[in-house]
């Protein structure tokens, strides 16, 4: 068996969330959770049949769920011809990167003001599951706990529309600036940083977070190109 075969049996009860979700979302969070975890690679070709067969859901709600991914930037589908995951270059990265550098710090201070202690709690527990997953190596719990975290902080800015344009581009190149080659010490760094933010905002210090932010951002920019620098 395969990576990615092995990657979508453990992650089967994704299959069986609460509520009733359609199978396009269920394949389609799936196949994403492959693309970031590293089971599925730039370059690699997809084949709807294949994928179909490994999720146990029909090729209709996969190739809705493919197309989706194709919008987000995280495939590329040739009519005709193939469907591959996005091999994107140091530039896609640097400057996905550059828009979160703009975005990212407005969300958080406007949250900052508006987010409710639930929420803030919720962030706390994402966090802690983070700084676990360090200590543990369980890179797959970090991402997991680390789109969360994001997630919330995105949901409790008042402007919905400027949070949904930032959480859109992080989605899209997540995989690229924190991934399965991501050294420990950097995944460490990271986590110590979502820290800081999350001190800053229960603090209602909204510049304060907005600058722990503006720093996690350059932070994240310098590894990432520091990252494609060391490939061949």
């Amino acid at each position: 068996m395969d990576d990615l075969a092995l990657f979508l049996a453990d992650q089967a009860d994704r299959l069986a969330p609460s509520g009733s979700p359609l199978l396009r979302d269920v394949a389609y969070e799936r196949i994403k959770d492959a693309i970031r975890h590293g089971a599925l690679q730039p370059g690699v070709l997809l084949s709807e049949t294949r994928l179909s067969q490994l999720l146990g859901i029909s090729r209709t709600p996969v190739r809705e769920a493919l197309q989706s991914l194709a919008q987000e930037g995280l495939v590329q589908i040739i009519p005709g011809r193939a469907i591959t995951v996005t091999a994107p270059s140091i530039d896609d990265a640097l400057n996905a990167i550059q828009v979160r550098a703009i975005l990212e710090p407005a969300v958080v201070r406007l949250s900052t003001d508006a987010i409710q202690p639930g929420h803030l709690d919720k962030l706390w527990q994402a966090l802690q599951v983070m700084e676990v997953a360090v200590h543990s190596g369980d890179r797959a719990a970090w991402t997991n706990a680390d789109t969360q975290y994001h997630e919330i902080i995105c949901a409790a800015c008042p402007n919905q529309l400027l949070g949904s344009l930032s959480l859109q581009i992080r989605n899209r190149m997540s995989y690229v600036a924190i991934d399965t080659k991501t050294s420990p010490e950097r995944l460490a760094e990271c986590t110590a940083e979502h820290r800081l933010i999350l001190e800053r905002m229960t603090e209602r210090n909204a510049p304060g977070a907005e600058q722990a932010m503006r720093d996690h951002i350059k932070m994240l920019w310098e590894s990432t190109f520091r990252r494609f620098q060391r490939q061949p």
